[in-house]
């Protein structure tokens, strides 16, 4: 097969592509540990802060302008800027730079499921007496199951997409895969590009179905409803 989409099945179907050094499942583990540290430092600092202002009732102006101030910023413009601070070139500066882009849905969506928590419910418990502390965690966190789910998986397969942006800081995953394709004659490493395209693809699409299921498990049956339209303003959130 010449032409490209053929040289990508060729080299997908190679084993050595997947199991020598520096091959796919190398660049995988790379590019999946680089997400999860990602997404878990945004939700380190996303979601006290979006849960404890919707608990407050303040600061639906700052979850917005947060949201649209790391929206605007280019990922790729945060990736080159970061090396050249402490973190310097590598996984680092990666996972920092992943963490700013999943931010936005992390907030707005804590932000919002506090707000949308049933008033009757919150004013029940602070009749029974419990303080603010204890009503965020004992009556709106569970109400907001549903639209921190939505924000997690949107979060998650964005970050997911975008890390293969890594490659230009030296930072690894896939990305190195279609990086070390552009290196080569366009002839000869076409089918590599494609194939280290269709991987990222492919696991981005993964990540969302399984996140998919496991949004549908946490969430209680009788919020289900509540979790649609979660998803609906998840999907709302604009990407970068």
């Amino acid at each position: 097969m010449s032409n490209p989409v053929g040289q990508a099945v060729l080299w997908l179907n190679d084993p050595l592509n997947w199991t020598n050094p520096g091959g796919i499942l190398d660049r995988l583990g790379e590019h999946l540990a680089m997400s999860a540290a990602a997404v878990l430092l945004g939700c380190l600092v996303a979601w006290p802060v979006g849960l404890w202002l919707g608990h407050s009732g303040r600061g639906g102006g700052l979850v917005v302008l947060v949201s649209n101030v790391t929206l605007a910023v280019p990922t790729l413009a945060l990736l080159t800027i970061l090396p050249l601070t402490f973190l310097g070139f590598g996984r680092s500066s990666v996972v920092v730079a992943l963490a700013v882009f999943a931010v936005p849905p992390l907030l707005a969506n804590a932000y919002t499921g506090v707000r949308q928590a049933d008033p009757e419910a919150r004013d029940a418990a602070r009749g029974m007496g419990l303080s603010g502390g204890q009503v965020l965690r004992r009556v709106e966190l569970p109400l907001a199951v549903p639209y921190l789910a939505a924000g997690f998986r949107t979060a998650t397969v964005q970050v997911v997409a975008t890390a293969a942006l890594a490659s230009f800081v030296n930072g690894g995953g896939l990305g190195q895969i279609i990086r070390a394709g552009f290196g080569l004659d366009i002839a000869a490493g076409g089918g590599q590009i494609i194939a280290g395209g269709v991987l990222v693809a492919g696991l981005a699409v993964l990540v969302e179905l399984v996140l998919a299921l496991v949004e549908r498990l946490v969430t209680p049956r009788p919020l289900r409803p509540v979790r649609r339209r979660a998803n609906r303003r998840a999907a709302a959130v604009p990407g970068s």
